[in-house]
């Protein structure tokens, strides 16, 4: 069947993607897993914190904000954000909360947010309120939602080869081929050797895992209320999470190939061994492991628009860990540039953004 866009990935680069470009032409998304979101996008921390990232990444976040307040009844609910360091972090904290608008506090104040931290091993805390939890399955589906409006989504669909030709592009999957006049490159960790299939030449995408320890909420306690807990330099963080509580060691280690991520038992031991001073309540059991590639580009910015060697392949790939937070902007400022639109980016952000900053042809 013929269609105007086919989108390669199903995670929430490929949802927004394809739900803003439905809005010009009909879309097919394919997806390898028999579930939207699988990877990557399954398996995020799932806060918005406008000021956490890149600069370029910080300015998609900003430009998101008022969709994700607003799109079918809004993603966003309440989390909050704390930040604690000990005397040994204190330079890094600093820098920390001044880039992230997050304000310090006194610990007493810090225990009333979360009541086990730890006073005799913390030295200084920050807190702000200006972060939100993202009901991720629920963006996810409404994108899904709005292609198949005006296409359709595929699960199950592993691509196995994609052709060139001189109307644009055609795709095989197991069990057909499909035609659209353009490609759109939203693989995650996988869209390096999607471009390769295509002919196009990769980014040079490194995908990064990132461990995720799930144990029983501290001492019993509601933790339902409670911020998302970060170390300074990012050397670990914790999160409620269903009524359980959620540890990381935050590390980018680089994988060989992407793959189905799983934990590293060791670096989750590492990360709980950093996190385990700042709290009074002893982690005595972990309950589940999971991991996720965070696939960023050569200088950690994402791809968005066209590839210079070829108008038709669009690129919406390196979201580093960072998709849902800039998936509204990304999306639309991918669809500015395929409609000719100027985008509401400014301009240097764009450029920032685009495949052609590698110098590749």
């Amino acid at each position: 069947m013929d269609y105007d866009f086919l989108v390669i990935g199903g995670g929430i680069a490929g949802t927004s993607a394809g739900a803003r470009l439905a809005a010009l032409g009909s879309v097919c998304l394919l997806e390898r897993e028999d579930a939207l979101a699988y990877h990557a996008s399954g398996r995020s921390a799932a806060l918005f914190e406008a000021n956490y990232g890149h600069p370029i990444t910080v300015a998609l976040n900003i430009a998101s904000h008022a969709d994700h307040d607003s799109i079918d009844g809004g993603f966003l609910s309440p989390r909050g954000l704390m930040m604690v360091a000990n005397d040994e972090e204190a330079a890094s904290f600093g820098a920390d909360i001044a880039k992230m608008g997050l304000h310090e506090v006194s610990l007493a104040e810090a225990q009333t947010h979360i009541p086990i931290l730890n006073d005799t091993h913390i030295a200084r805390a920050a807190y702000h309120a200006e972060a939100w939890d993202i009901d991720t399955d629920r963006m996810v589906q409404v994108f899904a939602k709005q292609i198949r409006a005006n296409g359709a989504v595929k699960t199950g669909a592993t691509v196995t080869a994609i052709t060139r030709t001189e109307t644009g592009w055609e795709v095989t999957t197991q069990g057909e081929t499909l035609t659209a006049r353009m490609l759109v490159n939203t693989a995650g960790a996988w869209a390096d050797p999607i471009a390769t299939m295509a002919g196009i030449k990769p980014l040079g995408l490194t995908p990064l895992r990132r461990s995720m320890a799930r144990m029983p909420a501290p001492g019993g306690h509601d933790v339902s209320g409670w911020p998302m807990l970060i170390g300074a330099n990012e050397s670990w963080y914790a999160k409620p999470d269903a009524g359980a509580w959620l540890v990381s060691p935050a590390e980018e280690d680089p994988v060989d190939a992407p793959h189905d991520a799983y934990a590293d038992d060791m670096r989750l031991a590492e990360g709980i061994a950093r996190y385990q001073p700042f709290v009074t309540e002893e982690v005595t059991r972990v309950t589940s492991t999971w991991a996720g590639l965070r696939t960023f580009a050569p200088d950690r910015c994402l791809v968005i628009g066209p590839d210079p060697s070829d108008d038709t392949f669009l690129w919406s790939a390196g979201q580093g860990g960072y998709g849902f937070q800039t998936a509204p902007a990304a999306s639309q400022l991918l669809a500015n540039l395929v409609a000719g639109r100027t985008p509401a980016l400014e301009a240097d952000v764009v450029a920032a953004l685009a495949p052609g900053r590698f110098g590749r042809s």
